[in-house]
């Protein structure tokens, strides 16, 4: 997963990718899941501008709490 934190402690997620190899295992969810804790920890919210990212969490009550 590549972010960049902004000034406004807003993380900003880029781009998400996991080896093919291990492909349909939920790793990536489990990035998406470890930044959301991450922005939690540090009280910041996230901006997905990844596609993969921004499935995962669109429309899930479960990451409202961070979504920009």
């Amino acid at each position: 997963m590549t972010y960049v934190k902004n000034q406004m402690s807003v993380l900003i997620i880029e781009h998400t990718e996991v080896d093919p190899k291990f492909g349909g295992k939920g790793i990536g969810k489990q990035l998406v899941d470890a930044a959301v804790a991450y922005a939690r920890a540090k009280h910041m919210k996230i901006m997905p501008l990844c596609p993969f990212a921004a499935k995962v969490m669109d429309g899930k009550e479960a990451y409202k709490d961070v979504l920009v």
